[in-house]
């Protein structure tokens, strides 16, 4: 049985809770025993992006044990970069859970320090005007920031940007859960095929 944990704060992008909670929601069909919950800097609410709020069972202090823990992207990353209940909560899994993030929750985990001597992706897609958030992650001491869909580096696994939120919690399951639970989650969303022709082309989907 694998638990899942995810991060959230405010300004979280909407789509980033479809991508993880709602895969794992569906994948919970295929597989029973999997288990999921989202923690924040407090229990309550999460104010997302465009203000849809997200109640927020768990805030870190008390969290429940989790396996893997997936933080999330969304505008609210700068802001959740410098909050020291975030930073020590990461800080004090690392150890125990693999981490992984969605789109610029890789801006997190390397405010965190955790991504030093490994390389990493994040969002690399932007508006005119905007700051490439990969670029940004190359600029943390240490961090390899490499454009891929997903990087695996063991205990740390990034992903790019926002809608790969989907092709990370599917290969979370694959490797925790095995391919079958995998495949039947993404044959069940209807996104079987969309994955197949991602996984095939591995040099791009993972970097290891």
């Amino acid at each position: 049985m694998t638990t899942f944990a995810i991060l959230a704060y405010d300004g979280i992008e909407p789509i980033d809770i479809g991508a993880t909670f709602g895969v794992l929601s569906m994948a919970r069909r295929v597989a029973q025993s999997l288990s999921f919950f989202v923690v924040a800097p407090e229990k309550g609410a999460v104010v997302m992006a465009n203000d849809l709020v997200l109640q927020a069972p768990f805030g870190v202090a008390e969290a429940p044990t989790a396996d893997v823990t997936m933080v999330l992207g969304g505008p609210g990353w700068e802001a959740a970069s410098r909050d020291p209940r975030i930073l020590d909560h990461l800080q004090a899994i690392a150890p125990d859970q693999v981490l992984a993030s969605v789109c610029t929750g890789g801006m997190i985990l390397a405010a965190a320090g955790l991504l030093a001597g490994h390389r990493a992706t994040t969002k690399d897609q932007i508006l005119p005007g905007e700051t490439r958030p990969l670029d940004l992650l190359g600029q943390n001491p240490g961090v390899d920031a490499t454009s891929a869909r997903i990087v695996d580096e063991g205990r740390i696994v990034t992903g790019g940007g926002v809608s790969l939120g989907i092709d990370m919690t599917l290969y979370l399951l694959g490797r925790f859960e095995g391919q079958t639970v995998r495949d039947e989650t993404a044959r069940v969303l209807e996104y079987g095929h969309s994955y197949r022709v991602n996984a095939e082309r591995l040099g791009d989907l993972i970097a290891k």
